[in-house]
């Protein structure tokens, strides 16, 4: 049959637990179960699924410098070169006085360090509405004595008092200036890089199904893979398709 042509991820696959964890209509039983998203969901597609924003924060914060280079090299195929050699990590501010954002703008005042941030920090602030675990945030988390505690739940299930911190922020300028207010646009501006995000999706296919690395000389058949799927949108299904009847794959 053939393969269907969408790239709308105007649903998601959720079960009880997930649809509570996603704030979303429940969805009972312990399987996952295909649902229809309500109108300008976050959710939908890769980006905002808990399992990818949980292992690209660092465990305790989100992370826009992690959550940006995720993007970049995961989904654009970019290369995000590694931080020059004794250049510390920003470490966020728990008593809720400066923000991750306000963190980075300082660290980044180095010019070896504003490089690759510009490469990498506007797609992670993109998901800074997205706590360490997934889960939507309007406001940071922190904790200070000197201030009225919230009684909530820690990840972990335990009891943890905090208070709500500033305000966040998911806004951003991507290199080539285009602006964004939040993850929906930010969504809406990487969907126009159709070609660049099925090339990189291409390149690991040929890796993952031969074991061979993608070299300079098969870049032209790569692109006639991509100029064969261009009228399906990229869809998942033509590309694999299309790899798996290249030369790349027969030959490796």
């Amino acid at each position: 049959p053939p393969c269907p042509q969408s790239n709308n991820s105007d649903f998601t696959f959720v079960n009880e637990r997930l649809a509570r964890h996603y704030g979303l209509p429940a969805s009972p039983g312990v399987n996952p179960r295909k649902i229809n998203l309500p109108t300008n969901s976050p959710r939908g597609g890769l980006l905002t699924q808990s399992s990818v924003l949980t292992v690209t924060a660092n465990g305790t914060t989100t992370s826009p410098v992690i959550r940006g280079a995720w993007i970049m090299e995961r989904i654009l195929g970019m290369e995000i070169p590694p931080p020059p050699s004794g250049i510390e990590a920003v470490e966020p501010e728990t008593r809720g006085a400066t923000t991750i954002r306000e963190k980075i703008a300082l660290h980044i005042e180095a010019a070896a360090c504003s490089t690759c941030h510009e490469k990498t920090d506007p797609a992670g602030f993109a998901l800074e509405n997205f706590d360490i675990m997934g889960v939507w945030q309007e406001r940071y988390r922190a904790v200070d004595e000197d201030k009225t505690p919230v009684e909530g739940i820690g990840k972990n299930g335990h009891a943890f008092p905090f208070h709500y911190g500033q305000p966040v922020d998911s806004s951003g300028v991507l290199k080539d200036g285009r602006t964004f207010t939040d993850i929906n646009e930010f969504e809406a501006l990487l969907g126009r890089e159709e070609r660049t995000i099925a090339r990189n999706l291409v390149n690991r296919l040929i890796v993952y199904g031969t074991g061979a690395p993608v070299s300079f000389a098969d870049r032209p058949e790569v692109e006639q893979i991509l100029d064969a799927t261009a009228d399906s949108n990229y869809g998942v299904c033509s590309l694999i398709t299309a790899v798996v009847q290249s030369p790349l794959f027969i030959i490796k």
